[in-house]
């Protein structure tokens, strides 16, 4: 490498696109410590030594990120970083949840590394918050406030769709089911991008000085693609003739308001109303850039990074299966 061999800690390394991360900064040849749970992934069922195998390369430091004490004790250890990396996110985008993660254990981490005396802190955020309607969202944009406050050279990524979030119908359409859309299927669009293209992209931003101190949106190659085109894609690659079942968007307009009413006098169906929120949110906003004139999305403002495309990831997955996209608790069909 031309510059100095870099430390970064990473949090949220276990995650779907932490995993990546850290693959793409010990194949750069940073230095790496990766602080997770001692039991992690979807529905923390991977262990300690499964993790350590995951992100081999890196130094593995286990403990709680949502914990002020062990972040310090078992994270940081009185030592020195040059960058903090999060790739943190709630797991259900519940409102506890959110705030538990998506705000608190990632200030957790700025407050961390200025500990550690770094200089830049690099944010996986989402593009979505542009459009706040959704508790996650309020989180992130809380974070993404003091960040730019810090004092510290920031970056924060805000991807589009990743492929494991449109790929829930896979299984279920190769098995002879309808393809699942709201509307005409027309009512969003996405640029989506993978796993390994989005790490490259989060991890040139280390090195990239353009990248810093900026908000960083970023989609995959090729053009914008509405849910009946992904639908399509599918039937094509499986040599069928497309089969849509087309859903009423307005059912949520049926179900928010009733469970929202319920969670009042039942406070643990405060999260299912949020649930029903979040489904709307995805099925009626593009995952696109808002552009400020005209209010509405802009696919040709969204920037485009990558080779991966998916059309290539549904070849992949529909002959290998999706070993490595579960959804978890993100599954909406």
């Amino acid at each position: 490498m031309s510059f100095v061999k870099k430390r970064v800690f990473v949090v949220g390394a276990t995650g779907y696109i932490g995993k990546f991360v850290v693959r793409e900064l010990v194949a750069r040849e940073y230095d790496v410590v990766s602080f997770v749970r001692e039991r992690s992934g979807i529905g923390s069922k991977t262990t300690a030594e499964e993790v350590c195998a995951q992100l081999k390369g890196s130094e593995v430091r286990f403990g709680d990120v949502g914990n002020m004490d062990s972040l310090l004790k078992n994270g940081i250890r009185g030592e020195r970083f040059d960058v903090v990396l999060s790739c943190l996110t709630s797991r259900n985008g519940g409102v506890k949840d959110s705030w538990d993660i998506d705000y608190q254990a990632t200030r957790n981490a700025l407050d961390a590394g200025k500990a550690a005396a770094a200089t830049h802190f690099v944010l996986l955020s989402a593009i979505c918050v542009q459009k706040p309607l959704l508790e996650f969202q309020r989180a992130k944009l809380k974070f993404e406030k003091e960040l730019k406050e810090s004092g510290l050279i920031w970056s924060i990524v805000r991807p589009t769709a990743f492929f494991k979030s449109i790929a829930g119908q896979v299984e279920a359409v190769k098995n002879g089911k309808p393809y699942v859309m709201f509307g005409d299927g027309r009512l969003t669009a996405c640029k989506p991008i993978s796993e390994s293209d989005l790490a490259s992209y989060i991890v040139n931003s280390l090195e990239d000085p353009a990248m810093q101190n900026k908000i960083l949106p970023v989609g995959g190659p090729g053009k914008a693609i509405t849910p009946i085109e992904q639908g399509a894609m599918l039937f094509e690659l499986l040599g069928r003739p497309p089969k849509f079942k087309k859903m009423p968007i307005q059912m949520f307009d049926l179900i928010i308001p009733v469970v929202s009413l319920l969670a009042k006098f039942f406070p643990k169906l405060e999260d299912k109303a949020e649930f029903a929120r979040i489904g709307k949110y995805y099925c009626s906003e593009s995952m696109l850039v808002l552009n400020p004139k005209t209010g509405k999305y802009d696919a040709d403002m969204t920037p485009s990074y990558g080779n991966d495309t998916l059309r290539d990831f549904y070849q992949r997955v529909l002959r290998e299966g999706l070993s490595g996209q579960e959804l978890g608790e993100h599954s909406m069909f």
